[in-house]
């Protein structure tokens, strides 16, 4: 391991990092909570300010991945629909197999420039979680609580308000529900012999009752359908602790752009239309485990240096005055001051380890009880 990885993998370098993201995410949480006065008086205002402090907490994550860890996705697709990407808003449906599959999510819309305004359909507990959470709140993110009952008015409602959102955006939308795991796999396949359906080889059955009332409340505002199919060479298997780390990483990403027009519109076509799309990003994995890539051309979209200076803004404005403070604690000898500092130091530890098992695969929600196996058509 050379100089460099040595450091990149020191904890107080994660110390760092950790420090900065929730101390500017905390502020962040603020500004946005103050900016509600703004609701009433300009709706369109307020998004367009919470996008740019949104854009401020997740293009840390981003800088992670592309300026720490180095990693650099190719994506493979037409030339032709090349040029619309991030002119447009869209669609994106991503298999959901990698621990930071969200931050490739990510990394292409930031790529794009419309990670700030970006959204996800996402279990409703994540809403209450400090930062990340409380930040999609404040953006309109739109929640689930994976109950159909429940959620075929909360969902289409929350949909139709991003009807007139001011900001182009990415749609993200995991089908599976959840991350693959070979566990998870054998029971959906049991769900697609028992529905009649193809079996699938590297993805889940796609829960349908979402995409097709996504697709439905967001038809005429979104363009086209971004079908995104990731996979990383060498079986790698990457993990934010490997980015926090500084491990590169080498991913690529088919994206394919599908017009809304030939999504249909009635909820049994488009289901039928979604598990045949499946159908197709099963058979790419299956080609990229043979030759080791995808289909159409090859690129490399540049990255853009705003997330590495957000973060320079960022660290420059709390690292310096936390430094201070650490050195008069230690400098004052008081044994309690120092008891402080490595119960400070200990509840910092607790907080990566934390924030690192958030996108471990194992902690993902649970797949093939009953109750899971009654909603999987979802």
């Amino acid at each position: 391991m050379d100089l460099v990885g040595l450091l990149k993998s020191q904890f107080l370098c994660h110390l760092v990092f950790c420090y900065v993201f929730i101390a500017s995410g905390l502020i962040i949480n603020t500004l946005q909570l103050f900016s509600l006065v703004l609701w009433p008086i300009n709706k369109q205002l307020f998004r367009r300010l919470n996008c740019r402090l949104s854009y401020c907490i997740s293009s840390q994550l981003v800088m992670l991945l592309e300026w720490w860890s180095g990693t650099e996705c190719v994506i493979h697709t037409d030339p032709r629909a090349y040029p619309r990407f991030g002119k447009e808003n869209a669609i994106v449906v991503l298999n959901h197999k990698f621990e930071i599959d969200f931050l490739c999510g990510w990394s292409l819309a930031e790529r794009f420039g419309v990670l700030g305004g970006s959204k996800v359909l996402a279990k409703k507990e994540l809403a209450y979680v400090p930062i990340i959470g409380w930040m999609w709140y404040f953006t309109e993110m739109v929640f689930c609580t994976r109950k159909w009952e429940q959620d075929r008015t909360t969902v289409a409602r929350s949909l139709l308000h991003l009807r007139d959102y001011p900001e182009k955006y990415f749609f993200l939308i995991h089908c599976e529900g959840t991350r693959f795991t070979e566990k998870k796999h054998q029971i959906s396949m049991q769900v697609a012999q028992a529905k009649g359906l193809p079996s699938l080889k590297h993805h889940l059955l796609p829960r349908t009752k979402g995409f097709a009332v996504t697709v439905r409340s967001l038809r005429n505002v979104v363009s086209a359908v971004y079908d995104c199919t990731l996979n990383f060479r060498n079986n790698e298997n990457p993990t934010l602790l490997g980015v926090l780390n500084g491990k590169k990483y080498h991913a690529d990403l088919y994206v394919r752009r599908i017009p809304l027009e030939e999504v249909p519109e009635d909820e049994g076509a488009c289901a039928a239309w979604l598990h045949r799309l499946y159908q197709e990003k099963d058979a790419f994995q299956e080609q990229y485990c043979r030759t080791g890539t995808f289909p159409e051309t090859p690129m490399v979209p540049p990255r853009r240096p705003w997330t590495l200076l957000n973060w320079l803004l960022w660290a420059s404005l709390l690292l310096w005055p936390f430094f201070r403070f650490l050195v008069s604690m230690v400098s004052s000898g008081s044994s309690l001051t120092l008891a402080s500092f490595v119960l400070v130091f200990f509840v910092a530890s607790v907080g990566v380890r934390w924030m690192i098992g958030v996108t471990e695969i194992d902690k993902g929600s649970a797949y093939g009880d009953g109750d899971s196996r009654q909603r999987h058509d979802d």
